[in-house]
């Protein structure tokens, strides 16, 4: 036997998925749990809570901007920009295909006996309205970034609580997701056949990709940002949590 065959490893019993040590289960299983959860939450939050998610100087992420003279529940008017922007990202719909549709993690794995898919071919629109999603999110974002700084102020003093750092974590976050979507990387660079021929373009997209290459991480520390910061904010207008003196 040569040194070669005496270093080789043994062959595994079965095939092992080549991204990753834990079972190929584990992934969709996850992926099915905990945003089907937060789903829920926010179906729940969206449609039935009527109560303004608004205390001191603290405001939800489900509820702002605030919509004057409203009649229907307040997280109703706005919901409907981070659904669109998160239903239709890149990184989610792989998300969801893998856990929900239980499409596998590797080209190399079979297929489950399904009709055939069509989604990104035929249903072009959907693909390409993840972009047009972004633009009213970024505005959205500038919003939660002024409601974070007027947190910062209440009753013509300083004020710095628990609301305060979880709104500023969240808008930090919620950046990272946003600036670092695909989309957004090619709004900066995608229009270019030389791109390292416009110096502060091409430093631009460089940034971009940072944010981009760990764009999974940010997509769901983002979203357990946000439903942290609203829980926290919501059980404050129920007066289900003490809130301090400052209130």
């Amino acid at each position: 036997m040569s040194v070669a065959q005496a270093a080789r490893p043994p062959r595994p019993a079965g095939l092992q998925n080549p991204y990753s040590r834990l079972p190929d289960w584990f992934y969709p299983a996850n992926v099915v749990f905990w945003l089907g959860l937060f789903s829920l939450y926010g179906i729940l939050v969206t449609f039935f809570d009527f109560t303004p998610a608004h205390f001191g100087p603290y405001l939800s992420p489900f509820d702002s901007p605030e919509v004057a003279g409203r009649v229907l529940p307040p997280a109703l008017w706005v919901v409907w920009v981070p659904f669109g922007f998160r239903l239709t990202c890149y990184y989610y719909r792989k998300a969801y295909f893998r856990g929900f549709l239980w499409h596998p993690r590797s080209c190399a794995a079979t297929e489950p006996a399904r009709g055939t898919y069509w989604g990104e071919t035929r249903f072009w629109i959907f693909n390409n309205l993840h972009r047009f999603a972004m633009y009213v999110t970024v505005v959205q974002l500038a919003i939660l970034w002024l409601d974070m700084v007027n947190s910062f102020w209440y009753r013509g003093h300083i004020h710095f609580g628990l609301g305060t750092a979880l709104m500023l974590v969240n808008v930090v976050c919620l950046s990272a997701y946003t600036f670092g979507c695909h989309a957004f990387r090619h709004l900066v660079g995608g229009n270019r056949d030389c791109l390292s021929c416009y110096r502060l373009q091409y430093r631009l997209w460089k940034g971009v990709t940072v944010l981009n290459v760990n764009h999974t991480i940010w997509a769901w520390v983002s979203m357990f940002t946000v439903w942290a910061t609203d829980l926290y904010i919501r059980l404050l207008s129920h007066g289900l949590i003490p809130h301090g003196l400052w209130s």
